[in-house]
């Protein structure tokens, strides 16, 4: 190559990078039809599976239900399809391929019903989408859901002659409750990266794959089938808003992904031909805790933030007493919690979705507040994931100002 044709390769990868910060440019939410009040919910469940007679467990999962502090879930299961799929209602049945059945259909599903509604509320053409993302712990196939969605939204596979390139997709499955952090740092990644990039992010979860009958030994069970419901959400991300058509609603400055030390075996979950079967420890409560503060100081220092009562929260609601001793170990006022303590009323815990549910509370509540910003009036914020591993992903946000 001639002096005079040689490539400037810094310009052109300054030209390939965004100039600002990954933006949260929509974000809706998506649930199935069926609504389960978990009040009356022991009586359903344990009729459902035909276990009437186990008296005792039931007072015992009533009292878990009460404590959830859940007020309402939504499942795609009804009563119809338990009743023509007997061994998903067992508790060690082979299940497997009848749990997967519905969840190939399902999850790309209502993956969609979400992804649609967010790119009516962003405002552009689905042919400007450069990239999906899709995230599920509900079953795996191949071709995945990431797939399937595409097809059911028609979003281009392939570029020929004038048709836009074909949306690059990533699939994340069975990463579970803390993957509503990490879709999140994948997509600020895709999105700083690639100069005009919007990023379609669908979390998609439902309890096809976990739903079964009691055990008198595996108290595990008991906490799940009390505390997953089913929804999908979605929102779009990219950097350098176009605001005389996007919205904007939270900035994503920082991430980190962090193992909880001596935590191995604390939450577990492993495919087997009776579904997927969950283990928790009764100490993860406090393993979370007592480890999230060195993860708030990583985060925020670089900030010079140290008063946790400064930020707006989003955190997983991986249970109530999760909550309560977060909330406690930070001496956090009670408001910060209040937008995952609603999410975990109104809808259970959905999973990887559950963050998203919870960005989207906080930012209709700020406006139907009057605030001024998406974060309740707080200019900073965190976002924390918590699943198996433990694993913990911290996101760090900043809202924006609420346009009208």
């Amino acid at each position: 190559m001639s002096a005079g044709k040689m490539v400037d390769m810094k310009s052109l990868r300054n030209g390939q990078r965004a100039d600002g910060p990954a933006t949260i440019l929509a974000i809706v939410t998506a649930t199935p039809p069926n609504a389960i009040e978990q009040s009356s919910y022991p009586d359903y469940y344990f009729r459902i599976i035909n276990s009437d007679h186990m008296t005792d467990l039931k007072e015992k999962f009533r009292r878990i239900c009460v404590k959830s502090t859940i007020k309402k879930r939504y499942m795609y299961l009804t009563e119809e399809i338990l009743k023509e799929n007997p061994n998903v209602c067992a508790y060690m049945a082979p299940s497997l391929d009848a749990r997967q059945d519905m969840a190939v259909v399902e999850v790309p599903r209502l993956g969609k019903e979400a992804a649609v509604k967010a790119i009516k509320e962003w405002g552009q053409p689905k042919s400007k989408i450069t990239h999906l993302i899709f995230c599920s712990s509900s079953g795996i196939d191949m071709p995945g859901a990431d797939y399937q969605l595409c097809k059911l939204l028609g979003l281009p596979s392939v570029k020929t002659g004038s048709t836009p390139s074909s949306v690059k997709r990533v699939m994340l499955y069975e990463q579970s409750c803390f993957a509503g952090g990490t879709v999140l740092r994948v997509a600020k990644d895709l999105a700083e990266n690639n100069r005009g990039a919007r990023v379609l992010v669908v979390c998609s979860e439902i309890t096809t794959i976990t739903f079964r009958g009691p055990s008198d030994t595996h108290f595990a069970n008991l906490i799940g089938q009390a505390l997953f419901g089913d929804g999908a959400a979605a929102v779009i991300i990219g950097a350098d808003p176009m605001y005389q058509i996007e919205k904007p609603c939270f900035q994503l400055l920082w991430t980190a992904q962090i193992i909880i030390p001596d935590s191995e075996g604390a939450i577990e979950g492993h495919f087997k031909e009776v579904g997927l079967n969950f283990h928790l420890r009764q100490d993860v409560p406090g393993l979370i805790s007592n480890n999230i503060e060195k993860a708030l100081v990583e985060a925020f220092q670089q900030f010079n933030i140290s008063d946790w009562n400064e930020l707006f929260w989003i955190a997983h609601p991986g249970g109530r007493a999760i909550l309560d001793q977060v909330e406690a170990k930070l001496q956090l006022d009670p408001e910060r919690m209040r937008a995952t303590r609603h999410v975990l009323s109104e809808y259970g815990s959905m999973s990887s979705a559950c963050v998203l549910f919870i960005l989207n509370e906080m930012r209709n509540s700020s406006a139907e507040k009057g605030c001024m910003t998406t974060g309740g009036g707080l200019e900073m914020g965190v976002l924390f994931g918590f699943g198996p591993g433990i694993t913990v992903e911290a996101v760090v946000l900043k809202s924006v100002p609420i346009l009208l």
